[in-house]
């Protein structure tokens, strides 16, 4: 951006694993626009990633917590206000898991004890991240929370699956919370609805290159990457955005808003729907 937006605010990065998530990418632009904060993910996730090396870049603290455990969280904010000189100014939630589709449990035959992990880590988490905030009075006024989310949340994407309970969820977290918050301590939290992203949680399900491919095809300005998603929270962590609570922002390249389009029609769509009868046996 080449413009220190950030500079003086201080913040927690939840989620950065590799230079292919949008975490990564976004403390990198954080690192850029002032910013100061600590990178937290899980001990395993620390161990796997290379996260360390994020840290040194960013001259950033590296901090391991488990984002679904609320002694932890709270260890957590009150080391990193220690660390970085006072309170918070924002939290980035870029954290979701589903065991089933790690391991391709089909939707209908849902692993309960697997989907409640997914709402709790996907959802409910950040919950606990703003609950924990709450009660440390961890964020200054006018504090930014971004959690990152997909479309899955409103329509039907059919290798999605429990995930898209988490996201609405998330997203019903953010609408509630931001309310409570915004009325307690004027923090805004609002969703980031993004591209489909390659990225080691985007690429684990599956027909994950169909969803990227069509909606490359669909959206106008094609999809947005980890890098301008990046760009996006910065712009809503800074004081140009003071007044944006409670909503869900889509950054997709104007996606959401599509139904066909004609590059979908010309070049990459060419089924006349006579496929559709003979394998289904759709009866009119």
């Amino acid at each position: 951006m080449g413009l220190e937006i950030l500079k003086n605010k201080r913040g927690i990065i939840f989620g950065a694993l590799d230079e292919h998530s949008i975490a990564w990418q976004t403390a990198l632009k954080a690192n850029e626009a002032g910013a100061k904060f600590v990178l937290s993910n899980t001990e395993m996730a620390l161990r796997m990633g290379d996260v360390f090396e994020l840290g040194k870049k960013c001259n950033a603290e590296v901090i391991a917590a488990d984002i679904t455990d609320m002694d932890d969280l709270e260890k957590l904010m009150k080391e990193s206000m220690k660390k970085l000189g006072g309170k918070l100014d924002f939290i980035l939630h870029s954290v979701g898991m589903s065991p089933n589709v790690r391991k391709n449990v089909p939707y209908t035959e849902l692993n309960y004890e697997y989907f409640k992990k997914t709402i709790d880590v996907s959802a409910v988490s950040l919950h606990k991240v703003l609950a924990t905030a709450m009660k440390l009075d961890a964020l200054n006024e006018y504090g930014s929370v971004v959690a990152l989310t997909y479309i899955g949340a409103q329509r039907q994407f059919s290798s999605y699956g429990d995930m898209s309970q988490a996201k609405a969820m998330l997203e019903s977290i953010v609408r509630s919370f931001g309310y409570h918050y915004g009325r307690h301590k004027k923090v805004r939290v609002n969703s980031i609805s993004q591209s489909p992203t390659i990225t080691s949680a985007g690429k684990g399900v599956g027909g994950f290159d169909s969803f990227f491919s069509y909606s490359q095809c669909m959206s106008p300005l094609g999809n947005a990457t980890a890098e301008d998603c990046a760009d996006f929270c910065v712009a809503m962590f800074s004081d140009f955005t003071r007044k944006v609570t409670m909503q869900n922002i889509f950054h997709d390249g104007g996606f959401s808003s599509m139904g066909i389009s004609d590059q979908l029609i010309g070049n990459c769509f060419k089924c006349t729907g006579d496929c559709a009868d003979h394998e289904f046996d759709i009866k009119e």
